[in-house]
């Protein structure tokens, strides 16, 4: 790759092997969703070790995730404007560093503010190794590319809470913080060795980073998570505060965008269907698989009466699943194309919703993980041909900013739904404690929960199919358009 405004100059390093960049991508998504996945299991431990209550030790959680949802479109823009492999260079030094910092904090005030860090970092290579993607992987290998991510991502997921349960029993809570640090120098090293050097079209301006509007988006986001996530679906004053603060976040961020001279999200973006339906079906989605995470483990310890390992290995069969899924999902993507790959995975999530709404009890675990594993079948492939579909065709200077909205989307899909699949779950089992609620309610609340969940399935399919008819009657009007392209080239500019 050469210096398109000087022929002459040679100096331009030859573009990179695909599979090296794959393989630097992938380290800081299996980095990302690891760090997610691999603290809660050591929350327990920690309460103890600092003397805390849950309440409190839960916030080594919170500040993790929080940091994310508030801090990834921002992450994502500022790698538009400044350079996404300096960026992305940056949030694998600075998450490395606070895993440091997390395993040696000597308090848990120290640690909790580590955990931020460590989430500002994640937030940063969450929103750029899918905007890498558009830029150094050919067209027709997209899919694949994208599968590849999403398996890396369900595998940090699957490994967290094995490892996490391992290490505490060995070194001790320090080292589940401390082992992601070689983790992330390596994924430094080849990052910096292998992602293409930023570069500017020749004559471009450099856009102005817009932080009024990230600092109201931030608080926005960080309002309406706090009101989903305190009190664990009992909405108080605190919670009804926190979302009228969201609400006034909101009217405040459009009115500030719209007469922003370079602004952190355009408004107009959402005018274009494809992209506000993607960011719709991918928010709706992300709500039915927390239903997984938060009735799986009652269902399974109270309904069936399995023991904690038991429930483990149940529960580890949907990441599992994903993992071998995501890659082979991708293929499909690449062949198939976005659309009718889309469909599929949506149709294959609402069959397995449907069968736990009408499994009985006595196949026992079975009867729960098969169609576990469909739904989760059905979500990797959807989430592919998703990211695949909003990704392939944005401009090269907005492509960190789309990539942060398309996972802010799916983080506030996952914060939604635990919140409100977990009062859905407790009101149809009709106890007061589902703690200690009987077999029999618990077995009800998981069927009427999958119901649901079905049913905001039968919503996103019915916008992707709305979305599809719009797009080929688009076609259809247009003189001389190309017919509808295999590959996923249905992507939309942001």
């Amino acid at each position: 790759m050469t210096n398109r405004s000087n022929p002459h100059d040679t100096t331009a390093p030859p573009a990179p092997p695909v599979r090296r960049v794959l393989a630097a991508l992938s380290l800081s998504m299996l980095l990302s969703s690891l760090g997610t996945s691999i603290a809660n299991v050591g929350l327990p431990t920690l309460a103890r070790a600092f003397d805390a209550s849950f309440q409190q030790v839960q916030w080594v959680v919170l500040a993790y995730l929080l940091a994310i949802t508030t801090l990834v479109v921002g992450a994502g823009r500022l790698g538009d404007i400044a350079g996404r492999r300096r960026l992305l260079l940056a949030g694998i030094l600075v998450f490395t560093a606070a895993s440091v910092l997390c395993g040696l904090a000597p308090s848990l005030p120290l640690l909790i503010a580590a955990r931020a860090a460590q989430g500002l970092g994640a937030a940063v290579m969450m929103a750029l190794t899918l905007a890498f993607v558009g830029g150094t992987v050919p067209k027709e290998r997209t899919g694949r590319a994208m599968g590849l991510l999403g398996t890396m991502s369900a595998v940090g997921t699957a490994l967290g809470p094995p490892l996490g349960g391992v290490l505490i029993a060995g070194p001790g809570w320090r080292a589940v913080f401390l082992v992601t640090a070689p983790i992330g120098i390596l994924a430094f090293l080849l990052a910096r060795r292998h992602l293409p050097a930023d570069r500017r079209e020749p004559g471009a301006a450099r856009a102005r980073f817009d932080h009024l509007g990230t600092l109201l988006l931030a608080l926005t986001l960080a309002a309406y998570a706090l009101a989903m996530t305190l009190g664990r679906g009992d909405f108080g004053p605190l919670n009804l505060a926190l979302l009228a603060a969201a609400a006034l976040g909101v009217a405040l961020f459009v009115r500030v965008e719209a007469g922003a001279a370079s602004p952190l999200v355009r408004l107009s973006a959402f005018r274009d269907r494809a992209l506000s339906a993607s960011l719709a079906m991918s928010a709706l989605v992300s709500t039915v698989m927390m239903a997984t995470l938060v009735v799986g483990p009652f269902y399974l310890s109270r309904g069936l009466g399995l023991g904690a390992a038991q429930t483990g290995l149940a529960l580890a069969a949907g990441p599992f699943v994903a993992a071998l899924t995501g890659v082979p999902a991708g293929r499909l993507v690449d062949r198939f194309g976005a659309p009718r790959t889309t469909a599929a995975g949506l149709l294959t999530m609402a069959a397995g919703a449907c069968a736990l709404t009408v499994m009985p009890t006595a196949p026992g675990a079975a009867g729960y993980v098969a169609p576990l594993v469909v739904v989760t079948i059905g979500y990797a492939v959807f989430q592919t041909a998703n990211n695949t579909a909003v990704m392939a065709g944005v401009g090269p200077d907005r492509r960190g900013v789309t990539s942060g909205m398309l996972n802010l989307s799916r983080n506030l899909g996952l914060v939604t739904g635990a919140s409100v699949m977990g009062a859905v779950f407790a009101f149809a089992s009709a106890a007061a404690d589902i703690t200690t609620a009987r077999p029999e309610a618990v077995a009800t609340g998981m069927r009427v929960t999958f119901a649901v969940a079905a049913a905001l399935i039968a919503v996103a399919f019915g916008i992707a199919r709305v979305l599809a008819r719009t797009q080929a009657r688009t076609q259809a009007r247009t003189p001389g358009a190309a017919p509808a392209d295999p590959a996923p080239r249905t992507g939309t500019r942001a």
